[in-house]
């Protein structure tokens, strides 16, 4: 009898190790074959490099890069180099907003006059009375973009080091008229993230970056996200910005070791830098975020229509794209001088897919982020 329940426990040990060989096999080939279209897609359209991760329905997590993190040195792209992740981080602080949500510091359709009415500036602002929380977090509140606007980026200019409250960012907004009356369409703007921060801290007597940190950055194990708060990061990949962009820089974005301005000013409206895993495996988290209830789960996936994309749609905090095939992709993408970032969690296949390139050259890109994730999601099907 010993003898029967031995030999059963071996045959059952080696069907797992059989299957375990077989799934690192299947892993290791779909590795190769990635990493081939990548290399292949950056010799071909000659941008500098990419980092490309991918969180696979069984868990395991695939990491990996092409091209260069520096043009001038050579250095080579890792999947561990870091970059600006520009509107992704909108995730992080919209996720840190439903926890003081969730806490009853505010409910998503107050007005924002209940918490600013006292301000003196307050009448000043576009569309002040009729404004929402929630408008602000989908981009329908009329607020236009305040970096486009008077004098920002000659202050830029004129001192790459210096710092900007919020107040002074979205001050370029007063007296100016609303796009469109609040709540009637969207326009993406990241003065809506300024000013919901704003509030937010306003009334919670929270930093939103601590927020973020202990809910969601320690707790998901995002060990490569910090916030964009200085000039100098470790493991950061040099960023090429296009000649002709909104800012008034081009060319490489780091020079000896640091930003060549500071991009603090971003703070709610992105604020991370991050890699392509800790995007990877947000873009999931956000999607399932389990510290809020299933009925803000849902409010947070439906969508107003937006303008980024044919059939795109925007959520609070979460841009929901169209996929043919793999159902809709929900996530984020960024861009900040230099880089072009996004994350995204498809549920349809429960797989979550982040990728950076290390510059904003669109005419290098061809194609947006989101496509080159379509791209690679559709090799990852055919191997799963």
């Amino acid at each position: 009898m010993k003898r029967f329940y031995w030999g059963l426990l071996l045959f059952f040990l080696w069907g797992t190790l059989a299957v375990e060989a077989q799934t690192t096999a299947k892993t290791t080939f779909l590795k190769q074959r990635l990493q081939a279209r990548l290399d292949s897609l950056q010799k071909a359209n000659g941008f500098p490099g990419v980092t490309f991760a991918a969180v696979l329905p069984s868990g395991e997590m695939i990491q990996l890069a092409a091209g260069l993190a520096d043009s001038v040195r050579k250095e080579p792209m890792k999947p561990g180099h870091r970059m600006l992740s520009g509107s992704n981080g909108k995730t992080l602080f919209l996720a840190s907003a439903l926890i003081l949500e969730k806490q009853g510091v505010f409910r998503l359709d107050d007005k924002i006059e209940q918490y600013l009415a006292t301000e003196p500036w307050f009448s000043r602002l576009p569309n002040a009375r009729t404004i929402t929380l929630r408008q602000l977090m989908n981009h329908t509140s009329g607020l236009e973009e305040y970096y486009e606007l008077g004098d920002f980026m000659q202050k830029v200019k004129q001192n790459p080091a210096r710092t900007f409250t919020p107040l002074e960012c979205f001050s370029y907004l007063f007296d100016r008229k609303p796009l469109f009356p609040a709540g009637t369409s969207f326009g993406y703007a990241d003065t809506n993230y300024l000013l919901l921060g704003y509030i937010l801290e306003k009334i919670s007597g929270k930093k939103l970056y601590d927020v973020a940190r202990e809910q969601i950055i320690k707790p998901y194990q995002l060990t490569k996200t910090e916030p964009s708060i200085k000039q100098s990061f470790w493991d950061l990949a040099v960023g090429y910005s296009r000649a002709g962009g909104p800012f008034p820089f081009s060319g490489a974005m780091v020079q000896n070791g640091k930003l060549v301005f500071n991009p603090q000013f971003e703070w709610v409206g992105g604020g991370f830098v991050s890699n392509a895993a800790d995007l990877a495996t947000w873009a999931k988290g956000f999607y399932h975020f389990k510290p809020v209830s299933e009925d803000i789960r849902a409010q947070m996936r439906q969508g107003v229509k937006a303008n980024t994309g044919k059939d795109h749609l925007y959520g609070l905090g979460m841009q929901i794209r169209p996929s043919p095939g793999f159902g809709f992709g929900y996530g984020h993408s960024g861009w900040f001088p230099g880089y072009i970032s996004d994350g995204e969690y498809f549920p349809d296949l429960d797989l979550a897919l982040g990728i950076q390139f290390n510059t904003d050259d669109l005419r290098l890109l061809k194609k947006s982020t989101h496509a080159y994730l379509l791209e690679l999601t559709q090799l990852i099907v055919q191997q799963l």
